[in-house]
């Protein structure tokens, strides 16, 4: 079954009592029992929910994993993972991560003994160098939000398996439809389905795809014990827009390819961040293990020529907002919004200054986008 065609059809048909073409949402916390210790697979939604299941199913297969977790956010997710470890385990993440996942990192886990060494993903011998004894997981965010660098997802998996360390993915900035980290190895992908897998801003959720039944079934566990399972309503919203996921990629991408060739020929620019420019210094990588480029594009505003509160007063058609994914076009200021929580030294040590800027490009018309951001460029 192609991709297209596992989005509309895969864990959909769960109505065998009147064949509704679209699943139902089981608004239940409960379930009856037909007799005591049997009944049809279901007791109370916290611990499973057909419409859960349903899109678990869907994201499982597009992902090529065994089985999946639905969670109530992305960080959710990202929680319920690190709960695989325990206090004084090792971790290597990248240093330019998504700002809540630093957070949960540094200031939740950290303390709790947990141990994080921060490093460039992209050079390969900096991830053998980082590795200890002690360590028990790499965590590897690609395309890095927000400068899009790539790492070599199956060079890190090859490090990891020489030294038995568990390899997480968070694959949500491309979704499975550009890049599928459990081909090249990883053992665990996540994804904020918040973002592109449900795609109209309108829901919060998470994903954990397994590449194995034990990890499954361990991950599983600690959602249930945990409480951390998403709700029907939700994961129904996110089933219906994984339905449309490959058509919204592709026109993200459209877009995002056209937003960065003007922005990097803009001289109000100072730099502009995408895979799809061929000034990105990762091409063969990027040939090597995405089906595409995605739909964000970071870039560098010249502060001196244009204030940064003034570009964002002119726009029109970008929402100032922190999340990414919707089919409307959204840009922010990391910064001061989605890895603002970093702290000075978490993003002195990413890169990331008062200047950079990051855009979801949406599927509006691409010409209406480029004439927002060329008005706003003119400071």
């Amino acid at each position: 079954m192609k991709f297209r065609t596992k989005a509309v059809h895969t864990g959909t048909k769960k109505d065998t009592t009147f064949n509704a073409v679209t699943t139902p949402i089981y608004a239940t916390s409960v379930f009856s029992f037909d007799e005591l210790g049997k009944n049809k697979g279901y007791d109370y939604t916290r611990s499973g929910n057909p419409t859960r299941t349903a899109l678990e199913e869907n994201i499982a297969a597009l992902e090529g994993g065994v089985g999946c977790s639905i969670t109530t956010t992305g960080m959710a997710a990202t929680t319920t993972v690190m709960l695989l470890l325990k206090p004084g385990d090792h971790i290597v993440a990248n240093t330019d991560i998504y700002g809540g996942t630093y957070r949960l990192f540094d200031q939740v886990l950290k303390p709790l003994g947990y141990k994080f060494t921060f490093i460039d993903m992209t050079d390969l011998d900096a991830v053998k160098e980082s590795v200890t004894p002690e360590t028990k997981m790499i965590w590897i965010e690609t395309p890095s939000n927000p400068f899009l660098h790539i790492t070599d997802i199956a060079g890190v998996v090859a490090i990891a398996k020489n030294n038995k360390i568990l390899t997480v993915a968070d694959n949500t900035f491309l979704s499975p439809y550009f890049q599928k980290p459990l081909e090249l190895g990883v053992d665990i992908v996540i994804h904020s389905t918040t973002k592109y897998l449900n795609g109209h801003s309108d829901v919060v959720g998470g994903a954990i795809v397994y590449s194995t039944k034990e990890l499954q079934e361990r991950g599983n566990f600690l959602v249930n014990a945990t409480g951390v399972a998403g709700s029907p309503f939700d994961s129904w919203l996110v089933s219906r827009g994984v339905k449309t996921l490959a058509l919204r990629m592709e026109a993200h991408q459209k877009n995002a390819q056209a937003i960065a060739e003007f922005l990097e020929s803009n001289k109000n620019v100072k730099r502009v961040y995408y895979p799809g420019l061929g000034s990105h210094p990762q091409q063969d990588l990027i040939k090597k293990q995405m089906t595409g480029f995605g739909g964000i594009v970071t870039f560098e505003l010249d502060t001196a020529k244009v204030p940064l509160k003034t570009f964002f007063k002119k726009l029109k058609y970008f929402s100032l907002t922190v999340s990414l994914g919707g089919v409307e076009s959204l840009i922010e200021a990391p910064w001061f919004m989605s890895h603002a929580s970093m702290g000075k030294d978490g993003l002195k040590n990413s890169g990331i200054t008062e200047e950079v800027v990051r855009i979801s490009a949406g599927i509006e018309d691409a010409e209406d986008l480029i004439e927002d951001l060329a008005n706003a460029l003119k400071g």
